[in-house]
């Protein structure tokens, strides 16, 4: 960490040193978040290099395939979590402070039941639809998408210890295996497969993806039980199931619209072209992606600083940190945008020859990410202060121009059409939440009320 922070700028460096530093709980949760950022980015790593290995192992018709029945084990098994996921960095360290250890321990089951449960019988589910009707994908698409099936509850599952870890600060535990550990075990099992003679197509993918992502789950519950059998101690659970749902749904619609926002293209581009076509698109979707992770970061090191200048109803503070965070999110994601896009045709040919059609599709998404980049920390600051239903609402609306725009398009323009939607798309919605995160701090020092329900500003 010393020879990370020597690399830095002085004044940088020292606020750093001063932040995850020290014993307080300020300086723990520095080190937490910087932990957060440093596996994120170790992950997006990972990702990048297994997705170029796996489209040069599989050629473009079966990478395409292979990526469009993950992306839909990534939604559902990411839905089926119902808010849970969320909900438990609120509700479990809630009950441990005030000792109310019964609940803790009835929440956590409850949500271990939500998330399996529901991959189990979405797995299921499709399992009845594609043996009934399996004139609804295309052949080269059926054998994948059942085997993704059976990766839905597992993962549903991984995503629910996600949320557990975090609100416990088990920061490795919650991030390591999912986003480090998965991944290299999926690149073990595909090295054993092919040692052993198995075809190199997204069947033999799917069936290591299945024994990584079950291996990694079962391992990350049991080293997490171990460890909450201290923090929630043993005893009889008690419920609210109600009221948890409750507090959880619109939770599960920003985190369903958030994911339909950046899957949906993938998704609808199955209607109308051949799987080469979405291999493609999502390689120059992917790596244009990755300067999203400047607006991860920044938004996670200002948002709780919104909570607590919200706190004091410092409208001033809030406004004057907006401001500040949006330059910290658009200059550095500008340099990078234009680094990814100067390298863009040698990047997408990792991938393989084919894969630099996607360039243009590179550019044009660009706009969509700028705009992100531009309206800053907005929707982490209206979530924090108390907005997320109409932030809900902004993404509701954002996933449905989307779609139109990708149905309108995609059947003319191909590749370019899903590009234009979802970089329209991505432009409606920071607008929208940039001018209604403006509305909240208005220039008064008083705090503008918004009608949650309605999204009509009233005095």
């Amino acid at each position: 960490m010393q020879k990370l922070l020597s690399l830095l700028p002085g004044p940088v460096r020292e606020r750093i040193s001063a932040l995850i530093g020290g014993t307080s709980e300020n300086a723990r949760s520095g080190r937490n978040a910087l932990s957060a950022f440093l596996i994120r980015v170790a992950s997006a790593g990972i990702a990048f290099l297994s997705q170029v290995l796996l489209a040069r192992w599989l050629g473009a018709h079966e990478f395409g395939i292979y990526t469009y029945v993950w992306v839909w084990v990534v939604v559902a098994g990411t839905l089926c979590t119902a808010g849970f996921a969320t909900s438990v960095i609120r509700f479990v360290p809630e009950y441990q402070t005030k000792g109310e250890y019964e609940y803790a321990r009835g929440f956590l089951r409850t949500g271990r039941l939500v998330a399996f449960g529901s991959g189990a019988l979405l797995g299921t589910t499709g399992f009845v639809f594609l043996w009934l009707w399996p004139g609804l994908v295309e052949d080269y698409y059926l054998l994948p998408l059942g085997l993704a099936l059976i990766c839905v509850p597992a993962f549903a599952l991984m995503d629910y210890l996600d949320g557990v870890g975090r609100s416990q600060a088990w920061i490795g535990l919650a991030l390591v295996p999912p986003y480090i550990v998965r991944p290299v075990l999926l690149f073990v099992f595909i090295g054993l497969a092919l040692a052993f003679g198995f075809q190199k197509d997204a069947v033999t993918a799917m069936g290591a993806a299945i024994v990584a992502t079950w291996l990694t789950c079962i391992t990350q519950y049991l080293l997490q039980r171990r460890r909450l059998t201290q923090a929630v101690k043993t005893g009889i659970p008690r419920y609210r199931p109600g009221f948890w749902l409750k507090v959880s749904i619109p939770m599960f619609l920003l985190d369903g619209f958030a994911l339909l926002m950046l899957n949906l293209d993938v998704l609808l581009l199955e209607l109308f072209v051949e799987p080469d076509q979405i291999a493609i698109y999502y390689a120059a979707a992917r790596t244009m992606a990755l300067i999203s992770f400047v607006h991860f970061a920044v938004t996670a090191a200002v948002m709780p600083r919104f909570a607590a200048a919200h706190a004091q109803n410092d409208i001033p503070a809030i406004r004057a940190l907006l401001h500040e965070a949006r330059k910290w999110t658009l200059l550095p994601s500008l340099a990078g945008a234009l680094v990814l896009l100067a390298l863009g045709k040698p990047i997408l040919w990792l991938f393989g020859p084919e894969f630099t059609a996607g360039y243009p599709a590179m550019g044009i998404l660009l706009f969509g990410l700028i705009a992100r980049a531009a309206a800053g920390p907005a929707q982490g600051l209206l979530v924090v202060t108390g907005y997320q239903s109409i932030t809900a609402w902004i993404l509701g609306a954002a996933v449905i121009v989307n779609a139109a725009l990708n149905l309108a398009l995609i059947p003319s323009f191909g590749l370019i059409g899903a590009a234009i939607a979802t970089a329209t798309a991505f432009c409606f919605e920071s607008l929208a939440l940039f001018v209604v995160a403006i509305r909240t701090t208005r220039g008064d020092g008083k705090p503008a009320h918004l009608d949650a329900s309605h999204g009509v500003a009233a005095e």
